[in-house]
């Protein structure tokens, strides 16, 4: 994982589809653009739904790693407005 430190973490495990992507947006939206969000998640769909939503989006993922069942990411928010 990057050494970039987040401004913002969400515990998202034990969540499914859509509940961690929907959490992950509330929070990175109330970041500044640039802020950078952790997201912790164990839904296999995540795997298959958070390229394209962040991508969409405009956000940057940084690092995803899965580990012992959990996803974690770190994603920069889009510069402009989401």
């Amino acid at each position: 994982m990057t050494d970039t430190a987040p401004d913002l973490v969400v515990d998202a495990r034990g969540l499914l589809c859509p509940l961690p992507l929907l959490r992950a947006r509330r929070a990175i939206e109330s970041l500044q653009p640039g802020g950078v969000l952790l997201l912790l998640a164990d839904d296999p769909a995540l795997r298959r739904d958070l390229g394209p939503w962040s991508e969409r989006e405009g956000h940057e993922v940084l690092t995803s790693t899965w580990e012992d069942g959990t996803c974690r990411t770190l994603l920069r928010r889009a510069a402009g407005p989401c």
